[in-house]
């Protein structure tokens, strides 16, 4: 996909280090853009990195917890000081709770869960957001789940933060369109992420069942979803407000 609308434009994304962040970061870097990345792990971002070195031009990073408001005000300003501007946020950090049913979920997992899906969200949201108020225009793109649609993708914590995911991006749309901001969700299904290789462990039946139960028949790759990212940023997708646009091979529809 080639959208050259994306040269001029800077992007902010959190959870970059690997999995969707890193291949949303790829995608909007091959169009041009400029890319500022915030993740709490260096791995795959490092300074030493492929990835570093085959974009340092036009990329930078900061570490940190989106889930620490000083981490997320002190990457927000470094964003600016280093491209001056930022146009799209990709809210994509998120981690999982191992399907944990909510008897066996303590509060700390509770609030882990919690604090980085959705509080994270939160917080780099309203860093940027009066930004792209005094732009006129921008595009937040959150990362939630096919589990903010249906049982089953998750535990208790991680299927209602990705719930909360779901009706934060619609209540942000509607009280920020009207300004110029547009706001949508990302429901991914069955991703081949590191995030998920537990799933691919040992002879793999977790993820064979997986894919033997999706509808298309395979897990995705998170190009995939970084394609769909693309689009969902861009001009062609203008009209396209409050929505959770699902990239799952069918899973839902079941």
């Amino acid at each position: 996909m080639i959208i050259q609308e994306f040269k001029e434009k800077t992007i902010f994304i959190t959870g970059i280090s690997s999995g969707i962040g890193q291949a949303q970061a790829e995608a909007f870097l091959k169009q041009g853009a400029t890319v500022f990345g915030l993740d709490y792990s260096e791995k795959g971002i490092s300074d030493n990195s492929a990835f570093y070195q085959k974009y340092k031009e036009q990329f930078a990073y900061r570490i940190g917890d989106v889930a620490r408001s000083e981490d997320v005000t002190q990457a927000v300003k470094a964003a600016l000081q280093k491209f001056g501007k930022i146009d799209i946020l990709l809210n994509t950090a998120g981690i999982l709770d191992n399907y944990t049913p909510t008897l066996e979920t303590t509060e700390e997992l509770w609030d882990r869960v919690m604090n980085t899906n959705l509080k994270g969200m939160y917080l780099v949201t309203n860093a940027i957001l009066p930004r792209m108020i005094a732009q006129k225009q921008g595009v937040v793109v959150n990362m939630a789940s096919i589990a903010g649609m249906v049982a089953g993708g998750g535990g208790a914590a991680y299927t209602a933060s990705k719930h909360g995911i779901i009706g934060y991006t619609k209540q942000l749309d509607y009280d920020y369109a009207k300004v110029g901001i547009r706001a949508n969700a990302i429901a991914p299904g069955a991703i081949e992420t590191p995030m998920n290789q537990a799933d691919f462990a040992g002879t793999g039946e977790m993820a064979k069942w997986v894919a033997k139960e999706t509808p298309a028949g395979r897990w995705a790759q998170p190009s995939e979803v970084a394609d769909l990212t693309l689009f969902l940023a861009s001009s062609h997708a203008d009209y396209i407000h409050g929505t959770v646009m699902p990239i799952d091979g069918g899973w839902i529809e079941k």
